[in-house]
């Protein structure tokens, strides 16, 4: 048995070299996806060029270059907070700060959880206004008003505090009152909180943030309702959403559990689209419900919450795991800032900041699934719409969000959830007509 001493400085060790890896292979990948992108600009690929000017591509590239450029900004700023908040002491500070002023007990925890969103959020604010008001802007993308970002800040924030306050202090009072399996109980609360969200998204949630309309053009409606029952599907409604208000890009979505389940269309979309495009694009959404992709998709979820919960259920009872990542916790009778107080919140947190280092290292395996399940979905809608219809949308939705077609093959295959450009559309001409 190694002594508590050696445990945490080894864990530490592990952790700062999956972190040190992790960003070496991040930095690796986005430099190859640089140059690839970089050494294709001069250029529109020979299958797009009927399609795609050389100025579109130029501008894809370009933006595509920007947003890497960026990622990598935002990477070293995310790994100096984590460590921050870890190895260097942040979160200890903290947390002994609050213990000082609040004792222990459940209003100092929540009080944590709530500190650290706060300050967390502060630190992310700089980033954020440049995504949105000079990298989306410079492109054309940006269509909000600093007002309206404001104001989407602040909704943001009071529905968080409403709904993650209350669900963080059940789950930090099962770990103190539900005994040795008390992870498994979070677990099926948190499940279920999940499950409700979907009902409750689609006509409480969303409706905060932009405007739902029914679709009104009859033509299209027509198109939609025959599709659906010829592919055996039914949902709530058509709705058209306000994205413009906030984007450029364009998108089409299904939302919502059960009786609740509804399509929603970006007016962007409808704006861009033909209507056998958008037929071909709705089809492409149900094939991921013909499939199974979306149930498939939340069980993994609901398995792998299981999985770490049950770790965390482990890690909150070992000294080394708060000790390794730079937090005096109160284990075995050791007194923390003079208070006897559990350390619960802290727990949860220092798990919610160690995980994302492990876990990126099999974000490929997920990522080349969905890639899976959008080549089967673009086959169910072929064979439900038409083939060039939807390869024409997918054009223009490349085009019109300044999706790279050259994206470095090895990036695509570690971080993309949707296949690249040329590979579906070569995929749909070969196998589907």
């Amino acid at each position: 048995m190694p002594s508590p001493f050696s445990a945490s400085l080894m864990f530490t060790c592990v952790f700062a070299a999956l972190l040190v890896l992790g960003l070496l292979v991040r930095f690796w990948l986005a430099s190859r996806q640089i140059r690839h992108v970089a050494r294709h600009r001069s250029e529109v690929p020979a299958a797009f060029v009927q399609n795609i000017t050389l100025a579109a591509h130029q501008k894809a590239a370009d933006y595509t270059l920007a947003k890497t450029q960026f990622g990598l900004l935002e990477l070293a700023w995310g790994t100096a907070a984590l460590l921050g908040w870890t190895l260097l002491g942040g979160l200890d500070v903290l947390n002994q700060a609050l213990l000082g002023w609040l004792g222990g007990g459940m209003p100092q925890q929540l009080a944590l959880l709530l500190a650290f969103a706060l300050i967390s959020g502060v630190l992310d604010l700089p980033l954020t206004l440049y995504q949105t008001f000079v990298l989306e802007q410079r492109f054309g993308f940006n269509k909000m008003s600093f007002a309206l970002w404001l104001a989407d800040l602040a909704k943001s924030s009071v529905l968080g505090a409403v709904i993650g306050l209350p669900l963080a202090a059940l789950i930090i009072w099962l770990m103190g009152a539900a005994g040795q399996l008390w992870w498994l109980w979070a677990w099926i609360v948190w499940t279920g909180f999940n499950l409700l969200l979907l009902l409750i998204y689609p006509t409480f949630i969303a409706p905060f943030f932009n405007k739902f309309q029914p679709l009104e053009d009859e033509v299209l409606k027509a198109r939609v309702t025959a599709l659906m029952q010829r592919c055996g599907f039914s949902v709530q409604g058509f709705f058209v959403m306000d994205g413009s208000k906030r984007s450029a890009h364009a998108n089409a979505y299904f939302t919502g559990l059960g009786a609740s389940k509804r399509v929603v269309f970006f007016d962007t979309l409808l704006a861009k689209l033909a209507p056998g495009e958008v037929d071909a694009v709705l089809a492409h959404e149900l094939g991921h419900f013909k499939h199974k992709h979306v149930l498939k998709r939340m069980l993994s979820l609901f398995a792998m919450s299981l999985l770490g919960f049950a770790l965390l259920g482990w890690l909150s009872c070992q000294a080394w795991f708060f000790t390794g990542l730079g937090v005096r916790p109160n284990l075995m009778g050791l007194p923390l800032a003079g208070v006897n107080a559990p350390t619960d919140a802290l727990a949860l947190l220092l798990f919610a900041l160690a995980m994302p280092v492990a876990s990126f290292f099999v974000s490929p395996l997920f990522a080349q699934v969905s890639r899976k399940h959008e080549f089967q979905a673009d086959a169910y809608a072929v064979a439900h719409t038409s083939g060039t219809d939807l390869a024409r949308a997918l054009l223009k939705l490349y085009e019109d969000n300044a999706s790279t077609l050259t994206p470095d093959p090895v990036y695509v295959r570690f971080y993309y959830s949707h296949p690249a450009a040329s590979e579906r559309l070569t995929r749909m001409s070969t196998h589907f007509g």
